[in-house]
């Protein structure tokens, strides 16, 4: 495909217009995420009865994750087809898999009434969420990134993740109101599934503003566009440059299940809260991601993104357990809302950064492809393992602060991969890229 000249390639015409549309099926894919970890409990009963409540909850943990290991996959074959047929049609794809499986997962009946059939149903809807997810996220950075004005890559790409701050927050909104106004009962027997029928009802409205993104400038300039063989090629050619991708997301992966999907759980179940005070945590921690993240952005735009992925990584690897450690020696609202903002702010500043930091590693002809499948993987085999592992770790040890140990080792593997990135101020992808 010939080079168009820059006067005949279309410019977007609205960037603000452009990143509400480019991040709404991000709203829907956290938004069912969110609704599934904090209903854990109900839904473990629902789908995966079992002798007590740690290993339901298990059960339910456990196709949470196994529905994020279809990401690899999903980034794989879905990145190869936006790298080759454009980043707007690449994207409405990826709605309509995603929209999917919510529906499956809403509108599934429970054990009692199919039996095995119901635990089965729930997991294909969690691999298409998951085989979705595994490029919406990448999709979408890459396309803020391409979007981006001069020196403002990663003030875009932040908002990636701000957009799925507020789907966090309006599902913390709709479970505190049906926590209000159901009682406990009504909504662990078939409450819990009024919000997800919500996100249903959404889906139509975001694939109207999906179908009117527009493609982006820096891929219709682009001299040919890679078959799928060839970005796989590329993609296994760049093997160093995608896991060190990985190590790099790990911790905003981790951060991010933490506060989000496991809090609640963490709250009712470990720290014996209240269903609303648990929610009203996760609500204000919604607030401070969505600020944090551009303010990382612009923050790395503005000095550099090692120094601020170097910071944030240290931080946590020194103060997650002791934050934790004081606040189950005496569990109140007031200290666990302080300890989930102090994490809040390390989600949001480290994540702002490294979505910039990302993009700028992987290889331009197959950026959707290796962004994807570093943060698939990252996604994967670490952050939506997070309320597993932790309730696996608390169950284990028998310490209510032993989560830190999880988080502490995704803080250990971000340095190590900022260190190896940016070393002597040149970043791997300059120094080892291989071209398709």
């Amino acid at each position: 495909m010939a080079q168009a000249s820059g006067s005949e390639i279309p410019q977007i015409k609205s960037r603000i217009c452009a990143i509400l549309r480019a991040t709404s099926g991000n709203f829907l894919e956290q938004f069912d995420f969110f609704l599934f970890g904090f209903y854990a409990s109900a839904i473990a009963k629902a789908f995966f009865p079992a002798q007590n409540e740690t290993a339901a909850l298990l059960n339910a943990f456990g196709v949470f994750w196994l529905g994020a290991l279809m990401r690899p996959v999903g980034a794989i074959v879905l990145g190869a087809y936006i790298d080759r047929i454009g980043r707007r049609r690449g994207l409405i794809v990826t709605l309509a898999i995603m929209a999917i499986g919510t529906v499956v997962i809403a509108f599934c009946p429970g054990y009692e009434t199919i039996g095995i059939a119901a635990p089965i149903i729930v997991l294909l809807g969690r691999l298409l969420q998951g085989f979705s997810a595994g490029v919406e996220l990448g999709g979408v950075s890459v396309y803020l990134a391409e979007i981006a004005t001069p020196g403002n890559r990663g003030f875009y790409t932040s908002f990636q993740s701000s957009s799925q701050q507020v789907a966090i927050f309006v599902a913390a909104i709709l479970g505190y109101v049906l926590s209000e106004v159901m009682p406990a009962e009504t909504v662990a027997a078939w409450g819990w599934r009024i919000p997800f029928f919500i996100g249903c009802l959404i889906i139509p409205f975001i694939f109207v503003l999906r179908r009117t993104l527009e493609e982006t400038p820096a891929f219709l300039a682009m001299k040919k566009h890679p078959s799928a063989s060839e970005v796989f090629a590329s993609a296994v050619a760049n093997w160093r440059i995608v896991v060190l991708g990985m190590m790099m997301a790990v911790l905003t992966t981790t951060t991010f299940y933490f506060v989000t999907v496991y809090t609640p759980t963490f709250g009712k179940t470990v720290l014996k809260l209240s269903t609303p005070d648990a929610l009203l945590v996760t609500l204000l921690v919604a607030v401070t991601n969505f600020i944090w993240n551009p303010v990382g952005g612009a923050l790395s735009d503005r000095i550099g993104r090692k120094p601020v992925l170097l910071a944030i990584a240290c931080l946590a690897l020194l103060t997650a357990y002791p934050a934790l450690h004081w606040l189950i020696a005496a569990p109140t609202f007031g200290k666990m809302l302080a300890v989930e903002m102090m994490f809040s702010f390390y989600f949001g500043v480290y994540s702002g950064t490294m979505l910039g930091a990302l993009v700028e590693v992987v290889p331009a002809h197959v950026r959707t492809t290796c962004f994807s499948l570093a943060f698939a993987l990252a996604a994967g085999l670490f952050g939506t393992f997070t309320p597993f592992a932790s309730t696996w770790l608390i169950g284990r040890t028998g310490d209510k602060a032993s989560p830190a140990y999880w988080l502490m080792c995704a803080a250990a593997l971000g340095i190590i991969a900022a260190l190896a990135i940016y070393r002597g101020g040149e970043t791997i992808a300059t120094r080892d890229a291989v071209p398709a």
